[in-house]
């Protein structure tokens, strides 16, 4: 594979995945940014040249690193006054004379609601919060930096994250997991793991589109709390109505978008297999990690 210099900016959990990806494939320089000192600190140990940039701001640093990049891969979210990066940084991207590619972290959340009914890349934008309304306009505005550009742009639309550290078993753990039941509710997610070799493949190829990056069994949020507690040899939390919990309104837009999302595409366009198809592989890789 060609060789690549990536620039990510937010390196956070599947920002950090994806790096480890790339490296598995070959060394290349990396640069990325994060929002303190200390976190820069922590990157720097694991051989990432390290930026601080908190979005409210400009950084002067970044533009040696962006003008040196091949590749780009966007982790920040956008808020109300839009994308960070593409307020303060755009123009640096636009005049980085050996960009080749972008890659941009958004959601599946930015779909509506379906029913429960299985969905692909061609299902309306719908968003049912602000957040996710911000995330639709960051896509906006990406695909017209890219095209201004003249290069490829992969938009991958995530599932819900999970993985080491960030799984079931933490809340179980900790007593802070429930089963909430929303009758008919189901919902995607995706390891960590296949996140990072996903986009370290859509990197190499240069993949150009919009994909969603999710497993192959979306399901019942309480089915999964009972799989992780069964693996733990806990008895499962009992068993909350939707109606009856107490659930932040951010939690609460979670539930209002039920639908089945479709990895077909993403799967074709790279030749992948899931490393991790379904809840159950995850877990029981997550289990098997901490034993080690």
């Amino acid at each position: 594979m060609e060789p690549l210099s990536l620039f990510v900016f937010g390196a956070g959990y599947s920002a950090q995945a994806t790096i480890d990806a790339l490296r598995l494939i070959g060394d290349m320089p990396v640069a990325a940014t994060t929002r303190t000192a200390e976190k820069a600190v922590d990157l720097a140990a694991r051989g990432v040249t390290s930026h601080v940039f908190d979005g409210t701001a400009p950084s002067s640093s970044l533009r040696p690193a962006l003008e040196a990049a091949s590749h780009i891969l966007v982790s920040i979210a956008p808020g109300p006054d839009g994308d960070p990066v593409l307020a303060h940084h755009g123009s640096d991207l636009l005049a980085a004379p050996n960009l080749k590619w972008i890659g941009y972290f958004s959601t599946i959340g930015v779909y509506g609601d379906a029913g429960g009914e299985w969905i692909d890349e061609t299902a309306p934008t719908e968003p049912l919060s602000a957040r996710n309304r911000y995330r639709l306009d960051a896509e906006a505005g990406w695909q017209a930096l890219a095209e201004e550009k003249s290069i490829p742009l992969a938009i991958l639309r995530l599932a819900g994250i999970y993985g080491p550290s960030r799984s079931p078993f933490e809340k179980l753990k900790s007593g802070t997991a429930r089963r909430i039941v929303k009758p008919g509710q189901v919902f995607n997610r995706i390891h960590v793991q296949d996140i990072g070799a996903i986009t370290a493949l859509a990197a190499h190829k240069r993949l150009h589109g919009i994909f969603n990056v999710c497993d192959d069994e979306p399901a019942p949020p309480q089915d999964v709390i009972a799989h992780a507690a069964g693996l733990l040899g806990m008895i499962a939390p009992p068993e909350i109505a939707f109606e009856d919990a107490d659930l932040s309104p951010m939690a609460r837009t979670f539930y209002a978008g039920n639908r089945r999302v479709s990895n077909a595409r993403i799967k074709s366009a790279l030749g992948y297999g899931l490393k991790y198809p379904t809840y159950r592989e995850g877990h029981a890789a997550i289990l098997r990690q901490r034993d080690d």
